[in-house]
């Protein structure tokens, strides 16, 4: 080949073929390399003209000084050894810059004619610049994205090929397996040996020959951990990832460990079953509704009493349910509930759907769960049949009723008769006597008053309590019941009064309500001297009487309890404060008949504060 060119070409034309090749080329000759051939696309390369052929290759290009490349050429000149360059580093001046360049290229020796001495050095270049820093994108982006996924909150994994090798596994990941970083770079089930028999390795495969990711949520996983099989739950895609043709060439799997949550909701659905279970054994009625009051649940009791099926709204189930007399009154006791956030307690009747027109007194009760906040997220209640107890207390009612009325005649003539004595054993001057026929009469009238207080509540009961309102003054009726008040007792009674003026009401009832509460207030402060009592005008225009004591006071779960009808202080201090337990329940009922409202303000062991309001003037509606 050598004689063939040294035989058909010329030095001319074979500098004309270099110059006109396709690729960089040039001819560096002597001990200088002085540029003998460059073609415009080494001067292009260099950023040079065609003006420095002719030149030392130093002088043409003065930056290279401190690079290698003259050090290369000196020793490819020396020793003959062809130089080969891969992605070389230059920086080459060039559009005004001083240029970071990338080559792959060849230095060649070129000989004499007779292959004695080596007179220059041949030059093929390629600039692959741009390929390099591509790979220099890419390998920083490969490193974000590892470093993306090694520091990800999440369990990342990346499978390569179809055999699904572990490429990369965060330590997450590992954790998530038990496994440590041994495992990557082996093939999944070579990795984690307990997945084969699982899905996992099948949906791998689906995704890897359809290129469509695939999710799942809350899927069990067997796992050795700790040396042991154990099973886990987790929230997991398989994400395919595709070159630039399209094809996937790996898949990533991340995955969210959800076991104590599937754990959680299992429990809970289990207690759920076991709740459920129990509500429905109960011999009552149990319903649940979320914050807002929207029931979303009954038990057993009241589909068999009702016959329901479904669950109705709150407003559907009253509407069916309930008598048409209770359906204002429970509506108005369920909506004060809501806004004040407590629990409530109310009577009321529910049809009998066993008999036509009939109904049955329940007793409901509900009350809030609370969060930490106050804030509620359920409600809770119950229904419980009380029409037998009912039906009794009617019974003992009209007992209470009959026996109160045929007592009053006996009582009337034991009090003539003690009053009587009690006058001629002081004309005979038996002052011993007298008195036991006194204390005889103060016994009659507490027992006339019981009696009188059953007869109240009889009156009440079957709605026949009246009251006879006329216009009085109400300043003289407090002034006259503190004296009456005052002559019977050891405490001091105190007085902070308005001016009130005349009111119009039942005198007598009022005045009955008064001593009630003032008997009270030094029945229930042994150990203090003091009653306060207050009256004055409200802003609304009603009339205020107050009566403060500084006794035993009343428990935050038993104020409610105070006006209920039988309700006596219980426990260890029953024995001290003996009655039936009606008083402040008539005084609820007249102050309530008269327009009013009565309420108690109380802190157990300093005194209690209970009040009435009525209204001052006649209302013609």
């Amino acid at each position: 080949m050598k004689n063939f060119i040294k035989s058909n070409i010329s030095a001319d034309s074979l500098a004309l073929l270099l110059v006109q090749a396709p690729v960089a080329l040039s001819m560096l000759m002597g001990d200088d390399f002085v540029i003998q051939v460059a073609n415009p696309q080494m001067l292009q390369l260099w950023g040079k003209r065609p003006e420095i052929i002719g030149s030392k290759l130093i002088d043409a290009l003065p930056e290279l000084e401190g690079q290698p490349f003259i050090n290369i050429l000196n020793t490819v000149k020396a020793t003959g050894d062809i130089y080969k360059g891969y992605k070389e580093k230059c920086y080459l001046f060039r559009n005004g810059i001083t240029e970071e360049c990338y080559f792959d290229f060849i230095y060649a020796p070129i000989y004499n004619d007779d292959e004695t001495e080596i007179i220059g050095i041949s030059v093929v270049a390629t600039e692959v610049t741009d390929q390099v820093q591509a790979e220099k994108k890419l390998t920083e982006t490969e490193y974000k994205f590892e470093n993306l996924i090694r520091n990800s909150d999440y369990a990342v994994a990346i499978y390569k090929g179809e055999d699904f090798i572990i490429d990369l596994a965060n330590d997450k990941m590992l954790k998530t397996w038990g496994k440590d970083a041994s495992i990557i770079g082996k093939r999944i089930e070579e990795g984690i040996p307990e997945l084969v028999g699982q899905a996992f390795l099948g949906l791998l495969k689906q995704v890897y020959e359809s290129g469509e990711t695939y999710s799942a949520k809350e899927d069990r996983a067997d796992l050795v951990v700790d040396g042991k099989l154990q099973t886990y739950y987790y929230n997991f895609s398989y994400q395919p990832l595709k070159n630039h043709n399209g094809e996937v060439y790996a898949i990533a799997n991340v995955a969210v460990d959800v076991t104590e949550a599937v754990l959680t909701k299992q429990r809970l659905q289990e207690n759920q079953a076991k709740y459920k279970n129990l509500a429905d054994s109960l011999p009552i009625i149990i319903w649940t509704a979320d914050k807002e009051g929207n029931i979303d649940y009954y038990n057993k009791k009241w589909y068999d009493y009702t016959g329901f099926e479904g669950v109705d709204s709150r407003e559907a189930a009253t509407h069916k349910i309930l008598h048409p007399d209770d359906i204002e009154r429970a509506t108005q006791v369920w909506q004060r509930s809501k806004e004040n956030k407590s629990a409530y307690e109310i009577e009321y009747q529910f049809k009998d759907r066993q008999t036509e027109g009939t109904y049955k007194w329940f007793l409901g009760r509900a009350v809030p769960i609370k969060d930490t906040n106050n804030n509620i997220i359920q409600w809770i209640g119950t229904c419980t049949d009380i029409n037998e107890f009912k039906q009794f207390q009617q019974q003992k009612d009209n007992f209470l009723g009959i026996a109160s009325h045929e007592l009053k005649t006996p009582l009337t003539s034991l009090k003539l008769y003690s009053q009587y004595l009690e006058k001629n054993l002081r004309k005979q001057d038996d002052q011993k006597n007298a008195d036991v026929a006194k204390k005889m009469d103060d016994q009659i009238n507490k027992l006339t008053g019981l009696v009188n207080d059953l007869l109240d509540v009889t009156k009440i009961q079957n709605g026949k309590i009246l009251l006879n309102k006329s216009e009085f003054n109400f300043d003289e009726l407090v002034a006259e019941i503190i004296t009456e008040q005052q002559m019977s007792t050891s405490h001091r009674i105190y007085l902070e009064a308005e001016n009130i003026g005349e009111i119009y009401g039942d005198r007598h009832r009022i005045s009955q309500v008064m001593s009630n509460l003032i008997s009270n207030a030094i029945k229930y402060s042994p150990d203090s001297d003091k009653i306060q009592i207050t009256t004055k005008l409200t802003e609304e225009g009603c009339v205020l009487f107050s009566v403060r004591d500084y006794g035993i006071g009343i428990p935050e779960d038993k104020k409610d309890k105070v006006f209920e009808q039988y309700y006596r202080v219980s426990g260890s201090m029953e024995h001290t404060f003996p009655g039936l337990g009606l008083g402040l329940y008539i005084s609820s009922e007249i102050i309530k008949r008269s327009g009013g409202r009565i309420f108690v303000n109380s802190i157990e062991g300093k005194g209690s504060d209970f009040c009435f309001e009525i209204p001052k003037k006649h209302k013609s509606n």
